[in-house]
């Protein structure tokens, strides 16, 4: 059960090293999930080691956690490779990919939602400038919406599941 928070750490994101510690320091806050919508998996950020940790402990303690991640160019993720995916391919019960159907790969953002609670935002997926904060239910919450709409219209990605990383 999340304990009842009324305020948590916002804090603005400007290189990658910064959208790397909100990465970890979102993930560690996440109970039951996390949903990720990235362009390639943005190496050096899903593929860091600390964050590869939080993501198999999470699933590891809690048979219910997801991870979720929709990914709008899945040839840019395999060429460039990323550990999340070889981390994925071993826990496939608890980590899903999805191309991002074409109806959305416009969408500029990127974003990591740690349950309903907590969010890492840049409004370019092709700049690191961002924010983060580990408790805003409210922003969270219109965010996850908007990756379950994404979600719900893509499909499995069979070239990550089959990927030998």
């Amino acid at each position: 059960m999340q304990s009842e928070r009324t305020q948590g750490r916002r804090w603005v994101l400007a290189t990658l090293e910064d959208t790397l510690a909100a990465a970890i320091e979102i993930a560690g806050v996440a109970r039951r999930g996390l949903a990720i919508l990235t362009p390639d998996l943005e190496p050096g950020v899903y593929d860091h080691e600390q964050f590869l940790e939080i993501v198999k402990r999470l699933v590891l303690a809690k048979r219910f956690a997801r991870v979720r991640v929709l990914i709008s160019d899945p040839q840019r993720t395999i060429r460039l490779g990323n550990r999340l995916v070889g981390l994925g391919r071993r826990l496939n019960t608890y980590v899903e990919f999805r191309n991002v159907h074409e109806d959305y790969r416009e969408h500029r953002e990127a974003f990591l939602l740690a349950d309903d609670v907590a969010l890492l935002y840049r409004i370019n997926h092709a700049r690191w400038e961002g924010i983060a904060d580990t408790y805003e239910p409210a922003v969270a919450r219109r965010y996850l919406t908007l990756f379950d709409e994404i979600w719900a219209a893509s499909e499995t990605s069979r070239e990550l599941r089959q990927l030998r990383v």
